[in-house]
């Protein structure tokens, strides 16, 4: 065995290293060397799906319910194969309008509404946190393996000291490793995801320390995967002919499927993979070639295949050996090669689970802060903090004062949101399963789905039918699957599951309105779902939408047809006061280099030109709406622009003669092709004659 100082060692080191690349991925960013435009990057960072679930969650379903862990891969497989045509869509949209994250592109969507991007911010931050809980209970049960395995001797009490650990039966901030972690953890989103105040500009060290780690998991699963295979037994073959033998072992991989729960399953799990902020920050926000996606669209479930392959393997292995029933299925991973005497494998397995663990905090925190802070702080700022007040035109304060405000909220967020989750993991989380922890933050981001798939498909979507949505979805879900985990932990009274409230047997989260016979997740679902889109649908239907939702959803829903072309403003603005509140939340430097360019892309001189015309207004919106969300940025934009409102009519004209346009261009490009088609094969004539 080894020394417990060794975990410890290792684990800062790993963290260490984490560190070195992303300062490499950004210093190589800042000399112009990218690395994350490259297609197999891309792809490797989407594996930030397979977190500390994954790298034993998988494996402790398996052991207790056999095949029911194959949906949540399956899912994202079969969404994957939509990858063209739908999350190209989102990156294309998010690029147009410079999208900052989930919540800004609904909001954006339906009218740039501050008020449904910050219940889009609120449903995503209470439904993460569970998920973040589960990062932090791996880490801490992962660690408490490993050290109950560590030889005794005298310098772990010193180190202890230092480095506390989880020993003790009863943690205090004295001995827990999950706290101290959760920090390590927060210092390091702060470091590399709160760079910039401009949230879509690329991340371009922690995205290259996100594929690093899915490399990191992969290989150490592999490798645990391949020993209890091959090692202590004789290969696959050899393993199910012993558990064939064991009657609870063989029936937990019988057929046939329960298919309702592999159906609900396969379902959450196909909206998580567009819908978990995280997912959406890495496969959208983080792109840089929309190319990109051709790669991902295979190698994502291939690496979703080969990272599963041994969780069968592993799960059955656990189940042999360690047949009392004493071990945690959830912790098979680690005990199996410690058993055996394979320390060295046991503390590789366990950099594994730290980097899945890690990878998905990391990337969470800093999706989550952003929503935080352009969807839930900005617009309050905006009304009640006077230099930032959209009537304080006289530009007190400046992009110093205002940027630093923003980096401290969105650093202070970092630290709130894990210190939430250390709670919720230390309240609730240590009385659930991994796995049932993950399907809580699933069901509620699948919420988002109707009106994110409505909204980039139907143009008649709107606000209000947006908004009750998802406020019907997200009051299912709480009531439905937040409250019974609160009540599983003894914070609730159990009458509350097995009763109802106040003894209304029809208002039992689990057989809401007498629908029984389903799992929880499928139950949610199923009410979550109907109510949610339901009233979306209806309530789009039939009420009507301002001229902003209109121009709004024609430029999402058309977005290949309209990306740069349709500016929907009518007014007067000065060009000077719109660089003047630009500079206000973006450094003045980066704002003349903006301008510039802009200047040199449409042959403008800025000595002549006085006065902005609608491309150049809109122009500036969408620089403002990186760094402060679109919401604010419209709102901001407004406070210095004489607008003159266009009619539901102007815009529809507007749109048709873009589309005239449009269509011309093309039939223009094609004859233009023709013509070199019909002069290759005439000199191609000429030269045989």
């Amino acid at each position: 065995m080894f020394s417990g100082s060794l975990i410890l060692i290792v684990s800062f080191a790993y963290i260490g290293l984490l560190f070195a690349i992303a300062y490499y991925g950004d210093m190589r960013a800042d000399l112009g060397r990218s690395l994350i435009n490259n297609p197999y990057i891309y792809a490797l960072s989407l594996g930030v799906y397979c977190t500390a679930w994954t790298f034993y969650g998988s494996v402790g379903r398996a052991a207790n319910n056999g095949l029911d862990f194959l949906p949540i891969y399956l899912g994202p497989t079969l969404m994957a194969a939509g990858w063209w045509f739908i999350l190209r869509k989102m990156i294309r949209i998010s690029k147009v309008n410079r999208i900052t994250s989930i919540a800004d592109f609904i909001g954006s969507r339906y009218g740039k509404s501050s008020m449904l991007a910050g219940l889009v911010t609120v449903i995503s931050v209470v439904g993460i946190i569970p998920y973040i809980s589960l990062q932090l209970k791996a880490i801490s049960t992962s660690f408490d393996v490993l050290w109950q395995h560590t030889t005794p001797e005298i310098e772990i009490t010193r180190l202890s000291l230092v480095f506390p650990t989880t020993h003790s039966n009863l943690p205090t901030l004295s001995n827990d490793t999950a706290f101290y972690i959760a920090l390590l953890l927060a210092i390091f989103a702060i470091l590399f995801g709160t760079r910039h105040l401009d949230a879509t500009e690329h991340h371009e060290g922690l995205v290259v320390a996100i594929a690093f780690e899915s490399v990191v998991k992969l290989l150490t699963f592999l490798a645990v995967g391949l020993y209890v295979t091959f090692n202590i037994y004789d290969g696959v073959g050899d393993m199910f002919a012993q558990a064939a033998h064991q009657p609870k072992i063989s029936a937990l991989f019988a057929l046939p499927i329960n298919y309702g729960d592999w159906l609900s399953f396969t379902f959450v799990s196909m909206l998580a993979i567009l819908f978990l902020p995280r997912q959406f920050h890495m496969a959208v926000v983080e792109n840089v070639n929309e190319q990109h996606i051709n790669k991902a669209i295979w190698l994502f479930p291939l690496y979703l295949l080969i990272i599963n392959v041994f969780v069968l393997p592993i799960a059955i292995g656990g189940l042999l050996h360690f047949t009392d029933g004493q071990v945690n299925p959830d912790t098979f991973v680690l005990h199996l090669p410690m058993d055996y005497g394979q320390p060295v494998l046991a503390l590789f397995v366990f950099i594994g689970g730290l980097s899945a663990a890690t990878s998905m905090v990391i990337v969470e925190t800093v999706a989550l802060t952003t929503m935080i802070s352009n969807d839930l702080i900005m617009p309050v700022l905006l009304r009640f903090y006077p230099p930032l007040s959209p009537l304080n035109q006289g530009g007190q304060g400046g992009w110093s004062d205002f940027g630093n405000l923003i980096l401290a909220i969105r650093r202070s967020a970092i630290v709130i949101i894990l210190l939430l989750s250390y709670g919720y993991f230390r309240l609730i989380a240590e009385s659930q399963t991994l796995v049932s922890i993950g399907l809580i933050s699933f069901a509620a981001v699948a919420q988002f789905a109707p009106a994110m798939l409505g909204g980039m498909y139907w143009k008649g979507g709107n606000r209000l039918g947006a908004l009750i949505g998802l406020s019907l979805g997200f009051i299912i879900w709480s009531y439905t699957l937040l409250l019974p985990a609160l009540t599983e932990a003894h914070l609730l009274a159990s009458t509350f599951i097995n009763e109802g409230p106040f003894g209304l047997a029809m208002l039992r989260p689990y057989q809401l309105f007498g629908l029984s016979g389903l799992n929880p997740i499928a139950h949610t679902m199923v009410w979550s779902m109907l109510l949610n889109g339901g009233s979306y649908v209806i309530i789009s239907l039939l009420t009507s939408q301002s001229v902003l939702e209109h121009s709004q959803a024609t430029l999402f829903v058309d977005v290949f047809r309209h990306s740069e072309t349709s500016r929907f403003w009518r007014g007067s603005a000065s060009v000077e006061v719109l660089r003047n509140l630009l500079s206000r939340f973006i450094d003045p430097k980066r704002v003349g280099e903006i301008f510039t360019h802009y200047a040199t892309q449409h042959g403008l001189d800025w000595s002549r030109q006085v006065e902005a015309d609608a491309a150049l207004v809109d122009f500036s919106e969408k620089q403002l709406a990186g760094v402060i969300g679109s919401a604010s940025a419209h709102v901001m934009i407004a406070s210095v622009v004489t607008e003159e409102p266009l009619s539901m009519e102007e815009v529809m004209n507007i749109l048709n003669e873009t589309s005239q346009v449009i269509a011309y261009s093309r039939q223009l490009e094609q004859k233009s092709r023709e013509l070199e088609a019909a002069t290759a094969e005439l000199r191609s004539a000429n030269s045989k004659s």
